[in-house]
């Protein structure tokens, strides 16, 4: 109950006081990748129950002649590009905080193929509301292994508190300002999840 009045507390007023920058944001994003505007996709929330979380769309629609979509890294932009280094691309998940679909501070919501390909003890990430940022994304982001981030996931799930919280909105702010842990190495993004090494 607390972490839900916290969590309402916090989003609901960094709403309001980023609105003029959502607002160049949309423009921005509507004259470099044209609409739609928000990036839209099923996610696992708590107890993989699936809701649609939102976020600023950062790349294009390319295609091969085949009619198939590129890899990501052919599909960013340099505007995707920025959004994504300042997570900028993410405000817009504020609204699944006021929704209560997420937390502010949890783990990721991944993509729904992945919840076959967890272990038992991996799936436990989903004990929780899945959060805009969390202890793994102030603890090496996307440049470190999916069994490294999932163990960080499920660490938080048995230790999270309020001043864990704190801490980790307060890492977060750090990673962003200097952009770090961005990418996977090679990667435009992440690579993806092909199943758990655990038994």
């Amino acid at each position: 109950m607390f972490k839900r009045l916290f969590d309402l507390v916090l989003s609901l007023p960094v709403l309001v006081l980023c609105s003029p920058l959502l607002f160049l944001l949309v423009l921005a994003i509507r004259l470099n990748l044209g609409a739609p505007i928000f990036f839209c996709q099923a996610r696992p929330g708590k107890n993989g129950i699936p809701f649609q979380m939102i976020k600023f769309r950062t790349m294009n629609k390319a295609v091969d002649r085949f009619g198939n979509q590129l890899p990501d890294s052919e599909r960013m932009t340099s505007l995707g590009r920025f959004l994504r280094s300042t997570s900028l691309d993410e405000l817009p998940g504020l609204w699944n905080v006021l929704k209560g679909d997420m937390s502010l501070v949890g783990p990721r919501p991944l993509l729904m193929e992945y919840l076959p390909l967890y272990s038992k003890e991996q799936y436990r990430r989903h004990d929780v509301r899945p959060g805009v940022t969390g202890w793994a994304q102030v603890n090496g982001r996307n440049a470190i292994s999916w069994d490294e981030k999932f163990k960080l996931d499920v660490w938080y799930v048995d230790n999270g508190n309020f001043w864990l919280d704190i801490k980790i909105l307060f890492l977060t702010v750090k990673k962003v300002l200097v952009r770090d842990g961005i990418t996977g190495e090679g990667e435009a993004t992440m690579s993806k999840f092909t199943g758990s090494s655990d038994s």
